[in-house]
């Protein structure tokens, strides 16, 4: 029986997590998106500065663009995110591996997303429109921000215009919210706020949690091609 035996290597998903890849935040870094989610928690106080220039922004944009409608938020929040895909399929590799990469941004995604829906249901604000009780805080805006934050962190390294254009995106959806009559001034503001927080929590806590669900952070693997009675397979096992 013939047999070729791969020697055990290490997964390319522990090539990016190791000390350096470590991310520890200082306080300074959650300041701004502190500052964007205090600004909607304000107005959901009552009348007040920040609840009167929602009524007063909404009402300007539907008076100078009655008729305005576009969908290109619903794609939008998800640009920056698929970059990342984009660039590494080009070669242009950023701070981890795709599986890696991926794991963050799911982390990510169920960070801010599990907050949305909880505080979509908790406060129970009427939409602009008036199509629903879901208004704060936006989500199209946390998650495009919460992709934006991820572009930014994998190819900071790389080039800072990279996050510059994730952030550039991620504001243009927002702003088609309140265009859109979706959302109010300040559930867009506390969506952006909501997803970079996320994405900064993402980044902190998945290497913990790698190392704690695999006891080592890593993943190796034996892969063996075989032919047995006349049938050709192949095995792989491994260890983490």
């Amino acid at each position: 029986m013939p047999q070729l035996i791969f020697a055990q290597v290490q997964d390319t998903i522990q090539r990016e997590i190791n000390s350096r890849d470590d991310y520890k935040p200082k306080a300074s870094a959650f300041i701004i998106p502190a500052v964007f989610i205090g600004y909607g928690v304000v107005s959901l106080t009552g009348d007040n500065v920040i609840r009167r220039l929602d009524y007063t922004t909404k009402n300007e944009l539907q008076e100078d663009h009655p008729l305005f409608a576009a969908h290109a938020d619903d794609y939008m929040q998800f640009a920056p995110a698929t970059a990342v895909y984009g660039l590494n399929l080009l070669g242009i590799k950023g701070k981890h591996s795709l599986l890696d990469a991926t794991g963050l941004y799911v982390l990510s995604s169920a960070i801010m997303g599990g907050t949305v829906t909880v505080l979509k249901k908790s406060t129970h604000r009427l939409r602009p429109n008036s199509s629903g009780y879901t208004s704060f805080p936006s989500g199209h805006t946390a998650n495009a921000f919460a992709a934006a934050e991820f572009l930014k962190q994998e190819y900071r390294d790389v080039s800072p215009w990279y996050g510059f254009a994730g952030y550039t995106v991620a504001t243009a959806t927002g702003i088609l919210r309140t265009y859109n009559n979706k959302h109010w001034v300040s559930d867009v503001v506390a969506g952006a706020g909501f997803g970079i927080l996320s994405t900064k929590l993402s980044y902190y806590l998945y290497p913990k949690l790698k190392k704690l669900l695999t006891g080592k952070g890593n993943f190796n693997y034996t892969a063996a091609p075989y032919y047995q009675q006349q049938t050709v397979g192949f095995s792989l096992s491994g260890t983490f």
